[in-house]
């Protein structure tokens, strides 16, 4: 029996969108990351926490514990419609190396005004951004909760890059490339 047969059959093994991460990792603290932060609190109507560098690199000028990015994490409705806005940005192509074998999807963008409906602001500048989605299925919950979580086992908890560009490609129109 093939995985979408089993699909159809078994609503347990069923995939879908968890929650979509975009991040903007600036790489200093300042009035740049500031207009970041207000950028992706544009393109996303949430608001955006910074990110907090793990260690110090002195190349770089960048102390530990001081803010370096800003992230936002969407779900539901919101992180289909703003995949939806962003994948259009790519023209709905995403390369075969994109893809894990847990269920995580990850692209970047150069330049947000390659987003439709977006337009450029010279007080904000040009950011690049990258995209994260990450796909789960039913009954991951039990793994994470804080009460009688128990282990979820392999065979249920590994999603195949198969499943998700199949399901990228019925919901999203989304083509793959290799490369």
């Amino acid at each position: 029996m093939s995985t979408t047969q089993e699909q159809k059959t078994n609503p347990m093994k069923k995939i879908k969108l968890e929650k979509v991460t975009v991040n903007i990792g600036v790489g200093e603290a300042g009035e740049r990351l500031q207009k970041a932060y207000q950028l992706l609190q544009e393109l996303t109507g949430v608001k955006p926490v910074y990110t907090i560098a793990k260690k110090s690199i002195r190349e770089f000028g960048v102390r530990k514990g001081s803010p370096i990015g800003v992230k936002v994490t969407l779900r539901g409705e919101k992180a289909t419609e703003f995949l939806n806005r962003v994948l259009g940005a790519v023209g709905h192509r995403l390369k075969a190396s994109s893809f894990d074998n847990y269920g995580n999807v990850g692209f970047g963008i150069a330049e947000h005004v390659l987003i439709p409906g977006t337009r450029y602001d010279p007080e904000i500048g040009i950011f690049g951004m990258d995209i994260i989605m990450t796909f789960v299925r039913p009954g991951f919950r039990v793994g994470r909760r804080k009460m009688k979580q128990t282990r979820i086992p392999k065979r249920h908890r590994i999603i195949n890059k198969e499943e998700v560009m199949e399901y990228l490609k019925q919901n999203f129109n989304v083509t793959i490339v290799e490369g």
